[in-house]
């Protein structure tokens, strides 16, 4: 039930829209809103060359109703490029029209596109509607490793 919606990769022109669901998306996970820290995050990240974002869009109303932010990384082991799945959010009045299945297509695709080994995401334990999605999509989780995160702030 995807009609009536295009996913394109987003261009900067987009950032202004893009900040504003970006926003709502840290706020869905808990962040206080700050639109102008959002539009300068993803402003980097286009300057920069930092990340690949796709935007779905509602073709009735062009209004941008989900995005997906992919990080390039590589593995040393595979000496292989694989794809970070970052960032997944779908405004609340758009949800369950399958635009997120939109999203996770395109960053397939893209990551076939650039040869990567694959996509590695994650989510809140809690987030049960997307990890349902995951699941549906092929994605398993790990239980070989352990993941650890250092915080490298005060």
């Amino acid at each position: 039930m995807t009609t009536g919606i295009r996913v394109n990769q987003a261009a900067i022109g987009e950032l202004d829209e893009l900040a504003a669901v970006f926003d709502q998306y840290r706020v869905f996970y808990g962040q206080p809103s700050d639109v102008s820290a959002a539009r300068a995050f993803l402003f980097e990240r286009f300057e920069y060359r930092d990340s690949i974002v796709f935007a779905a869009r509602d073709v009735r109303t062009d209004a941008l109703v989900g995005f997906a932010q992919l990080y390039p990384a590589f593995s040393s082991i595979s000496m292989a490029r694989s794809l970070i799945l970052n960032d997944l959010f779908v405004v609340p009045d758009a949800r369950k029209r399958g635009i997120g299945q939109l999203l996770l297509d395109a960053a397939l695709r893209y990551a076939k596109q650039t040869n990567a080994k694959g996509l590695e995401l994650s989510t809140a334990a809690g987030n049960v509607a997307a990890r349902r999605l995951y699941e549906r999509n092929g994605y398993e989780r790990d239980e070989s490793f352990y993941h650890y995160f250092l915080s490298a702030r005060p």
